[in-house]
């Protein structure tokens, strides 16, 4: 991997932090998951989130969460939709538009008696069809998923997966019947695409003596033709290793691009860059702009951006969303913009996170773009005893002069 490093400049905060203003009200919680998916309709007018009684722990089977989504022009009033079984507090149950219908269509994971499916809803007319797969993540124009084991991955990374039905391979430490799925959201046709036991069968050392494997976290390029996945494995060691790849939809062409052991949050640039919190070959971790198909390494940010974050392009290209996990004695979580052209860096928001909510149940802000790149959503509790889903407005930053 050859490594070029971009010069970096001191970040800056705004003179005043823009207003979080809550979407959503006690005294039942409510958010929205994973900061990789817009919670905006295409009309700008619902916002979706997820409604839940308890707030500091984590779900016990047979509980189930409220998919519902605001009404952002009747007084936030919470429309409630469905409930289901399939969920986790970091990633909620994969909530999101269809992007070939996001003025009406959602989708979302469900169980359907001794298996994990996906429920599309048109939200206005309540009609629904099932698929027979869950997803994790769908291409930009709604047409295709991939998906994952959650069961596995709720076993081997809790809060990450689900718990309501049996895992099938859990005495199998890499499965070759699990792995990355593929399906078509029109028809339901999947295939398995990518298997466990060949990421773990590839390009093998010391580091997998004794090894559970499993993938974790998948996200589509902009145009739908390749996705990216991690693969993890943990034996005997606290924490875990972790591998990026990339591949067609089909599972061909799969390139392991990075294979440091460190890979953590990420977003496409473009079809061919990912940008992502990783380890360089020297032992450097940073934000890296990193090739999809070979895996060559460039720093952004370097003083700029200096810990891991949930990432995420505008819709623009032009300014990068970032957070941080809590920090100090105060515990607080920085909310941030950044712009890659002149290496700014304008933090927008701290926001405290109480002591008792960690582990699995933590809340992460992950923020999230709305659709023309002037609204940040997030989660947060620093507004105890309930979790709640905020928005801030940035336009006067992401398209002013600032």
């Amino acid at each position: 991997m050859h490594m070029i490093v971009t010069r970096s400049a001191p970040a800056a905060e705004a003179k005043e932090y823009p207003a979080a203003r809550a979407m959503t009200k006690p005294p039942k919680n409510h958010f929205f998951g994973y900061y990789d998916k817009c919670p905006w309709d295409k009309t700008g007018r619902y916002l979706l989130s997820m409604e839940i009684d308890f707030n500091d722990r984590q779900p016990k089977k047979g509980e189930a969460l409220t998919v519902g989504m605001v009404d952002l022009k009747d007084d936030k009033k919470y429309i409630p939709l469905d409930k289901t079984l399939a969920w986790c507090w970091q990633q909620g149950t994969m909530l999101q538009w269809v992007g070939a219908a996001p003025d009406r269509e959602i989708i979302y994971n469900g169980v359907d008696g001794d298996r994990y499916v996906s429920i599309i809803r048109d939200v206005h007319s309540g009609k629904t069809r099932t698929l027979p797969l869950p997803i994790y993540a769908i291409s930009s124009d709604g047409t295709q998923a991939v998906s994952l084991d959650f069961a596995r991955t709720g076993r081997l990374r809790p809060g990450y997966g689900y718990i309501a039905v049996p895992e099938k391979h859990k005495d199998d430490p890499a499965p070759k019947d699990a792995g990355a799925y593929w399906m078509d959201l029109k028809t339901g046709e999947h295939k398995l695409v990518v298997s466990i036991a060949e990421a773990a069968a590839n390009e093998t050392d010391d580091r997998f003596k004794g090894a559970n494997h499993w993938f974790n976290h998948m996200q589509f390029n902009p145009s739908g033709t390749r996705f990216l996945f991690l693969h993890r494995w943990k034996g005997s060691q606290r924490s875990w290793w972790t591998r990026l790849y990339t591949c067609r939809p089909d599972g061909s062409d799969p390139r392991l691009v990075a294979d440091t052991g460190m890979v953590s949050h990420f977003d496409w640039r473009d079809d061919k860059t990912i940008l992502a919190w990783a380890r360089h070959k020297n032992g450097q971790n940073h934000f890296y702009l990193i090739d999809a198909l070979n895996g060559d390494m460039t720093v952004m940010g370097e003083d700029v951006l200096t810990s891991d974050g949930h990432c995420s392009y505008s819709p623009d290209r032009k300014w990068v969303l970032n957070d941080t996990y809590p920090q100090g004695k105060d515990r607080l979580q920085t909310l941030m913009l950044y712009r890659p052209a002149d290496n700014k860096r304008i933090d927008i928001g701290k926001f405290h996170l109480p002591k008792k909510l960690t582990g699995p149940f933590r809340v992460d802000l992950h923020p999230r773009w709305n659709r023309d790149g002037t609204q940040v959503c997030f989660d947060s509790a620093h507004e105890p005893p309930t979790r709640q889903v905020y928005v801030v407005d940035v336009g006067g930053i992401t398209k002013g002069t600032s």
